[in-house]
């Protein structure tokens, strides 16, 4: 009954005049946590695409239903908890894949690791990860993770990557679809900052021994593609990814092998010419289950199911990539509806709180993806922010699915929640399909 229980320890704190280390609203948590970061870190991790269209339509859509309590039902005893790929997981929900972990905390990935083993939160470990999986998979242990896959124009690095998850006992792999380029996101733009460039968020690649042999072979590169100015603030940026380097300071610098890796880094990133027919390769090379997260459309998340893909995340990356883009609640019915039931679908963008949460398992999800909040909870506190994150996210969605007349996940289904007032006939025939 962690809801109660973490509650009671909040007021009996307050006694001793100590309160929680970070804000428990959300907006109240993103405003603190940009007063702690550098302008250009904090932008990166809030932007989204474009006007940042997708990123209110993920929250507004969350707006559109309304939970519908049941009552005297004896819910004195709670279970929150769900299975996964075998695994049994405390709360529905884990810690998405988020990159670049630096920019808020100098521990960075570490630091989430150890909030999320000291909790038992299931964690997605990034591609674009500050440090490598071994050592953030050693933190963890036991405490269930995943990888993220962004799939590299290099099959060689893609298998390299995937192996590293699969002997740091990663138990599954989330390829992420829908960031085959990097959408317009005018934030980064403004401030001509993107982390990667400075070494940063590359860690992944840099402790790989694929990618470091690509480092040192010749690259034809593209003639055209625009240099840096070679002034004060490109020397400190050199100075900057040098440092990144894992060999040492004098030996990359004289080697001039941190910036070949973030050239090489560059060039090798992404492929949008990635297909279905692409993710055989990875299914003959490794016995994980593979997830692919980015699926918004029914007739994608039913191609999912014919191609033997374990799980799907619905999701359009925090609205990051496309600006105008369907919310990932209001895309979900129709994904749960495609899938029937022969695998599981998870959410995330735009997810809040413990009711966020509810409504999208009351529409058809497994369990959802939190994003942006932990990294401004690390941020303000570190790990101990986090830490408190997510006893609190978990308690909040104990509470509520008990307060909604929930003793258990599987209670939680269409009947829980109903479209808010004057939403159109559509939305309310398809709900009553569920």
């Amino acid at each position: 009954m962690i809801g109660v229980r973490r509650q009671t320890q909040i007021y009996l704190d307050g006694v001793g005049a100590r309160r929680p280390s970070i804000p428990l609203d959300a907006d109240r948590l993103e405003a603190a946590a940009q007063k702690r970061m550098r302008h250009e870190a904090f932008a990166y991790v809030a932007a989204g695409a474009g006007n940042e269209r997708t990123v209110a339509a993920n929250r507004a859509a969350f707006e559109r239903w309304r939970i519908v309590p049941r009552m005297l039902r004896d819910v004195e005893r709670r279970d929150t908890s769900i299975e996964l790929f075998g695994q049994r997981l405390p709360s529905p929900f884990l810690l998405a894949p988020i990159g670049v972990l630096e920019l808020a905390h100098r521990e960075a990935d570490c630091a989430v690791a150890r909030a999320a083993r000291d909790t038992g939160t299931a964690m997605v470990l990034s591609n674009q990860a500050s440090r490598p999986m071994e050592g953030v998979a050693r933190i963890l242990g036991d405490t269930p993770h995943w990888f993220q896959l962004y799939w590299s124009r290099s099959d060689e690095l893609v298998e390299s990557l995937a192996g590293r998850a699969e002997r740091s006992g990663c138990r599954a792999i989330a390829i992420t679809l829908d960031t085959t380029m990097l959408g317009w996101r005018s934030r980064d733009l403004e401030g001509a900052y993107l982390p990667f460039l400075h070494g940063k968020g590359i860690a992944q690649y840099t402790s790989d021994p694929v990618f470091r042999r690509l480092i040192s072979e010749e690259s034809p590169g593209d003639p055209e593609a625009p240099q840096p100015r070679p002034n004060l603030a490109a020397l400190r940026t050199l100075i900057e990814l040098t440092r990144a380097y894992p060999e040492g300071f004098w030996p990359t610098l004289l080697s001039g092998r941190g910036r070949a890796a973030v050239q090489r880094f560059t060039q090798i990133y992404s492929r949008p010419s990635l297909t279905w027919e692409t993710l055989a390769f990875l299914r003959e090379r490794t016995d994980l289950p593979i997830v692919l997260k980015g699926i918004l459309h029914p007739e994608d998340a039913a191609r999912a199911v014919e191609e033997g893909i374990d799980a799907v995340v619905v999701s359009n990356h925090g609205g990051r990539q496309v600006d105008g883009a369907i919310a990932t609640l209001d895309a979900l019915p129709a994904v749960v509806e495609a899938v029937d039931g022969r695998l599981p679908v998870l959410l995330d963008s735009g997810v809040r709180g413990g009711a966020d949460i509810f409504k999208a398992l009351a529409l058809g999800a497994r369990a959802v993806l939190i994003g942006r909040p932990y990294v401004y909870a690390l941020a303000i506190a570190g790990r101990t922010g986090v830490r408190e994150y997510l006893l609190n996210l978990a308690a909040d969605f104990d509470l509520t699915m008990g307060l909604a007349g929930c003793r258990s996940v599987a209670e939680i289904g269409p009947g829980a929640v109903e479209p808010a007032p004057g939403l159109d006939s559509a939305l309310r025939s398809a709900h009553s399909r569920q």
